[in-house]
C-alpha cells in the first residue's frame, strides 16, 4: 500500500455499528478455538485496503458468522469497499489514499470508540490465512501478550527478502532490547490495553514498527505465534536489493530515534 507524504485525516463513515461500550469478557482457554471466534468475544477484525476489490472479498467472508469485520478502504478507485460491503463487512472510507498507518490508526480509533477489547489485524490480498485468527486468540487469552504478532517462516520467502527480513528483525531487537522476530509482519493482535497506549497521530510506513517501539516501552508483552505465508498466484512479491535494504536500514534508524524519544519522555 503507498504511503504518501501527508496524510488526510478526513473520513466518511459509511456503516456505523451501534456503540456496544461493554463487551463479554469472558476467557475461552478450555473452549475450542472455533468457540472463540465469535461475535460476543469483543474481538473485531480490521482489513486496511487499498484497490484490492478482487480479494478482498475471501478475507472477509471467511470471517462470515464468526468475528465482526471492518475494512478501511483508503481511497480505492476500484470498489474495494463496495466489495466488502455487500460480503458483511462494516467499511469505513477514506475519500483519499492515506497510506496502510493511517488506515489502521482510523481502525484502531473505531475500535476504542466502539468498545472492542482486541483487534486482529491482517492484510487484504489474501497473503495471511484468516483460518489462523484462532492462534491469535488462544495466544491473547492465555495472557501471552498485549501484542501478539505472527511469525513468518523466512525459509518460505526468496532467499533476499528473507535476510532483509532476518537481519532488520535481529536489528530491531538490539535496538529495543526486546527479541524481536519478525518486525514486517502485519498479522497481529492488539490488546485495548495497548491501543490506549498508543500515539495515533503516527503515519507512514514506519507505523507497524512505531507500535512495537510503543509496546516495548511502555512495558506491554509481545507475544508470538507461528503462520504461513501464502503467495497467490496473481500476485508478485518483488524484493529491490538497494531499496529495500535501504528502506529496512531507515525503519531501524526510526525505530532508534524512537525509543530514545519515547524513553525520555516517559522519564518526566
Amino acid at each position: 500500500m503507498r504511503e504518501p507524504s501527508t496524510p488526510d485525516t478526513r473520513v466518511i463513515f459509511t456503516r456505523q455499528r451501534g456503540c456496544q461500550h461493554e463487551r463479554h469478557n469472558h476467557a475461552c482457554q478450555e473452549e475450542p478455538l472455533e468457540a472463540c471466534m465469535h461475535d460476543d468475544s469483543g474481538m473485531l477484525v480490521l482489513i486496511p485496503a487499498w484497490n484490492e476489490a478482487t480479494r478482498v472479498g475471501a478475507v472477509v467472508e471467511a470471517f462470515r458468522g464468526g468475528l465482526p469485520v471492518l475494512v478501511v478502504d483508503d481511497g480505492s478507485v476500484d470498489g474495494t469497499g463496495e466489495v466488502a460491503r455487500k460480503v458483511g463487512a462494516e467499511v469505513i472510507q477514506h475519500e483519499t489514499n492515506q497510506g496502510k498507518g493511517v488506515a489502521l490508526a482510523t481502525g484502531f480509533r473505531y475500535a476504542l470508540a466502539t468498545g472492542y477489547r482486541a483487534v486482529i489485524t491482517l492484510d487484504a490480498d489474501g497473503q495471511h490465512d484468516p483460518a489462523e485468527a484462532g492462534k491469535f486468540i488462544e495466544a491473547f487469552e492465555r495472557g501471552e501478550g498485549d501484542l501478539i504478532i505472527g511469525r513468518r517462516d523466512f525459509r518460505q520467502m526468496p532467499f533476499p527478502r528473507a535476510q532483509a527480513n532476518a537481519i532488520g528483525s535481529w536489528m530491531l531487537s538490539r535496538v529495543l532490547h526486546a527479541p524481536i522476530y519478525d518486525n514486517q509482519s502485519g498479522y497481529r493482535l492488539h490488546s485495548r490495553r495497548l491501543l490506549e497506549s498508543l500515539d495515533l497521530r503516527m503515519s507512514g510506513f514506519e507505523f507497524e514498527v512505531d507500535v512495537i517501539v510503543q509496546a516495548v516501552v511502555h512495558g506491554l508483552p509481545i507475544g508470538w505465534v507461528e503462520i504461513r505465508t501464502i503467495y497467490g498466484i496473481n500476485k508478485t512479491s518483488y524484493f529491490h536489493p538497494i531499496s529495500d535494504s535501504l528502506k529496512f536500514l531507515g525503519m531501524v534508524w526510526h525505530a532508534y530515534r524512537s525509543y530514545r524519544t519515547l524513553r525520555r519522555q516517559m522519564a518526566g
